[in-house]
């Protein structure tokens, strides 16, 4: 298996932080305990994977570099376009539990027409007649309300606070996300392009030799035999260059899909794939880096502050709350014809008996923390994981170029003696072919370890985090 099919183009590890909802409990005086839900759910591939397409395709091709490729695929893949919009519904809880806390005006205008039984009320006065009215008045009031006093409210508002933090670290993880997609994406169709121009090497060369041995058998140098290798040769080498471009082809669709490339639209890349060694590198201090700049481990700390603001909220069920309310309107028979009233009730409210329901809240917010806390300690684990892990595919890459690139000059020296000896008529073409299988193994090894390198860099920079920065130093070799 080649390094190509063992490292897909556009693998992801899409690991976010969803946008927490509400648990609803049962009536009460008060705000309701805001318990936080969801948990750190690993976005789908596909989301990722996808875009939003802008523009039309261009009849010429486009010259794309990695950095423009990024910066496309920041600006239209589909897989931060949706962390945005769980952002924003962040943000926009967190405007619900402020609005719990500021006071609320409203007005009203009524127009009322009655007739009232005083015998319902149980009123009989001699002399006085039972059925008042009918008659009608008229009534402008502006009703304002405000908390004084709610603990649960402000616990609740602290709690969406750290919940739009953390839906904000989010989308900062989901551009590292893109960057590791477009890098993996772009370096991809660069050892792609690698491949088809060895390919199509090794494919001249082939025809070359087949022209010489076809040539030797016509003046009767060598055996029908040896044209016939050759020939097998040739067609073989074809059928690898079909299927580098193939290849190429299908992986430059997919990066195209990534970055939000009109469909059909044409492009060449214009970075080249270059070999920059990294020294120097110690899994502590990267370690130490990636706890302190990855997003979504920050953003898993605060979803762990904000469920324990939430256990908080659910415990300040139990403390009184204070409330103000008051209105002031014009009352009488018309608008004209009225007067000026007022009414100011201030009040305390606190639980007597809650049949459990406090307790259970508390409970739920226990889990809730509990879960929070576990998942937090699994991802401080897969963090250490894939920063030593990009590390040792980084070092072993490292050594499979080295040894790569000596066997590739080894094998062109092994074809260039064999093309000699059969040229000479001291040997059939045998040697030849079987040297050039052994070029064209490695070329493709070249190809793939260069390939595995840069993607362990790629790797090592979507682990530390800060992809954006980390990934320019890496391929340039600091």
């Amino acid at each position: 298996m080649n390094l190509h099919t063992a490292f897909p183009a556009l693998a992801l590890f899409a690991a976010g932080v969803c946008v927490p909802a509400e648990a609803q409990y049962g009536a009460t005086t008060g705000a309701r305990p805001r318990i936080v839900s969801g948990g750190f759910n690993f976005s789908s591939e596909d989301q990722f994977q996808g875009s939003v397409a802008v523009g039309e395709a261009s009849s010429t091709a486009l010259e794309l570099s990695l950095q423009e490729a990024i910066d496309r695929g920041i600006k239209n893949n589909l897989g931060l376009l949706v962390r945005g919009s769980l952002l924003s519904a962040a943000r926009a809880e967190r405007l619900r539990a402020l609005s719990a806390l500021l006071p609320s005006v409203t007005g009203a205008i009524a127009q009322t027409e009655t007739q009232i039984d005083l015998a319902v009320y149980g009123l009989h006065v001699a002399g006085f007649p039972q059925v008042v009215g009918p008659f009608h008045y008229t009534d402008a009031r502006a009703y304002a309300s405000s908390s004084l006093l709610d603990w649960t409210s402000i616990k609740n508002l602290r709690s969406t606070a750290e919940s739009a933090r953390a839906a904000e670290l989010s989308a900062q993880d989901g551009r590292d996300l893109v960057v590791q997609a477009v890098a993996s994406g772009y370096l991809a169709v660069l050892a792609d392009a690698g491949r088809v121009d060895a390919a199509r090497t090794q494919a001249q060369t082939a025809q070359a030799l087949y022209n010489a041995a076809r040539d030797r058998h016509q003046a009767g140098l060598s055996a029908a035999i040896d044209e016939l290798r050759a020939q097998v040769e040739m067609k073989t080498q074809q059928q690898r260059l079909v299927a580098a471009e193939n290849a190429l082809a299908r992986d430059k669709l997919a990066l195209g899909r990534v970055i939000g490339l009109p469909s059909g639209q044409e492009f060449r890349v214009t970075d080249a794939a270059t070999y920059s060694p990294l020294e120097s590198l110690e899994v502590g201090d990267l370690l130490q880096k990636a706890y302190e700049t990855r997003a979504d481990y920050r953003a898993g700390q605060a979803q762990v502050r904000a469920a324990e603001l939430a256990r908080e909220g659910a415990d300040a069920q139990r403390y009184p709350t204070a409330a103000l309310e008051a209105n002031y309107g014009a009352i009488g028979q018309s608008l004209n014809n009225s007067h000026g009233t007022f009414t100011v009730a201030a009040s305390v409210s606190f639980n007597i008996f809650d049949a459990g329901r406090i307790h259970s809240a508390q409970h739920a917010a226990d889990a809730e923390i509990q879960r929070r806390r576990g998942e937090l300690a699994d991802l401080r684990g897969k963090i250490d994981f894939e920063v030593r892990a990009a590390l040792l595919a980084l070092n072993t890459a490292a050594q499979q170029v080295a040894l790569a690139r000596s066997n590739l000059d080894l094998a062109s020296q092994t074809l260039e003696q064999a093309r000699d000896r059969f040229s000479a008529g001291v040997a059939d073409n045998i040697e030849v072919v079987q040297a050039q299988e052994a070029l064209a193994g490695a070329s493709e090894e070249v190809i793939d370890s260069l390939f595995a390198h840069n993607l362990a860099k790629v790797a090592l920079a979507r682990a530390v985090g800060g992809a954006e920065v980390s990934l320019k130093q890496y391929l340039g070799g600091k």
